[in-house]
């Protein structure tokens, strides 16, 4: 049976649409949460850090870790799997991940006028038009820096992504049921040993980046009766010795025939590949407020494979821990406001599996052993060699590895 897919604007009465869909076709629906469910089963990653790879925000340390784009693999994994089933839906950002060429999956995105919307936003959430609007945009722009990031495209409802465009505000709920029906209805999107062809291709590509995944890469995968073309979208230093890494990895997925790798349109820009080594620290957070010794020190980490970020401040580094999920801190004990220490202290109390590093050039021997107590995982002193510091972090990575 062929497959449903629906996208859609937020408020946008998608809900009203997919149950009357739901209740006229007998399908079965998948949602971001299910599909996201199935990817962390298969995985072993929590759902919801894989679910966030919907999110428009990324992580400062996501050039070195790849994390949101090691959560896409897994979860087109699950979504290519669940293709085998028959008289499905999937609705929300994971309906964006089924490819074009897998002709069976009817493509719809609901959308409406911006005032229509708005008067719906005001009635759920109970707020005015200014907020409404406010909340409409956010949503908007998570959509939008998704479809980007797949399709090279700003415009999430852009009409060549789908089959159909349907505006929810100039037509009644059974008058959309009826003509998605119709349309499910069409030979042209009954399944043929082509499309069904198309969707073991993409199993079989979804494997393939997970594989490549696990082993710290990213790199586009398309696949075609075993055939392999990988495309490797960031510059890199020793082209040849990546291309032949990669070939040996896709290699041994069961099923591949054959592997050929490209340059995408990315690989001339000025960002440069990385391959995430799980055994370095890749989410060291820099807390110091000497600005040109912290990026100094940033780059030089950098330059050992090991990601970094920086806050030059106590308080940013506490509003910083937020939001992101840095494993081990370099801190240091004097700065302007919230010394080091009281940000060690709320650290421990709050983030306990955080390693953190002093280093420091006013400490004194009652400082250590305050901040050991604490729960400091190392005490060091400026000027810092760089090959000892390096060593304590790999010391700090390894305890939280074991930890975890």
């Amino acid at each position: 049976m062929s497959v449903i897919t629906i996208s859609s604007g937020s408020f946008c009465d998608k809900d009203t649409v997919v149950r009357n869909v739901l209740k006229k076709t007998g399908y079965r629906l998948f949602t971001d949460d299910d599909v996201a469910a199935a990817a962390g089963k298969i995985s072993g990653m929590p759902a919801n850090k894989i679910k966030s790879a919907f999110s428009a925000k990324t992580s400062v340390f996501n050039k070195f870790t790849h994390e949101k784009e090691r959560a896409l693999a897994w979860l087109r994994l699950a979504a290519a799997k669940m293709l085998v089933e028959d008289n499905l839906m999937i609705e929300g950002f994971a309906a964006q991940l089924i490819p074009k060429d897998i002709s069976h999956v009817l493509r719809v995105c609901l959308i409406a006028d911006m005032k229509f919307r708005i008067s719906q936003a005001c009635k759920e959430l109970k707020c005015d038009e200014k907020e409404a609007a406010a909340q409409i945009r956010k949503q908007d722009e998570d959509i939008a820096e998704y479809v980007n990031m797949l399709f090279k495209s700003k415009d999430p409802w852009d009409a060549a992504l789908y089959d159909m465009v349907i505006p929810t505000d100039k037509m009644k709920t059974d008058e959309i049921t009826e003509l998605i029906e119709k349309n499910l209805r069409s030979e042209v999107i009954r399944p043929t040993d082509s499309s069904k062809k198309a969707a073991q291709d993409f199993i079989l590509a979804a494997e393939v980046e997970v594989e490549l995944a696990k082993e710290g890469h990213s790199a586009g995968v398309s696949a075609r009766d075993g055939s392999l073309t990988l495309t490797i979208n960031k510059h890199v230093l020793l082209l040849s010795r990546l291309e032949e890494e990669l070939k040996t990895i896709a290699g041994r997925v069961s099923g591949v025939k054959s592997v050929e790798t490209r340059v995408g349109k990315g690989y001339h820009q000025t960002d440069i590949y990385r391959k995430y080594d799980f055994e370095m620290p890749s989410k060291v957070l820099l807390v110091d407020d000497e600005r040109e010794f912290v990026q100094t020190l940033s780059e030089r980490l950098i330059m050992r494979d090991m990601g970094s970020a920086v806050a030059y401040d106590g308080e940013s580094a506490l509003n910083l821990l937020n939001e992101e999920e840095p494993e081990v801190m370099i801190l240091d004990l004097k700065m302007p406001g919230i010394d080091g220490i009281e940000v060690l202290r709320k650290v421990k109390q709050t983030r306990p599996e955080i390693e953190v590093i002093i280093l420091t050039g006013h400490g004194s021997e009652a400082d250590r052993e305050v901040c050991m107590k604490l729960g400091a995982f190392a005490y060091l002193q400026k000027p810092v060699d760089i090959n000892l510091l390096s060593e304590t972090l790999k010391k700090a990575q390894r305890a939280i590895s074991g930890k975890k």
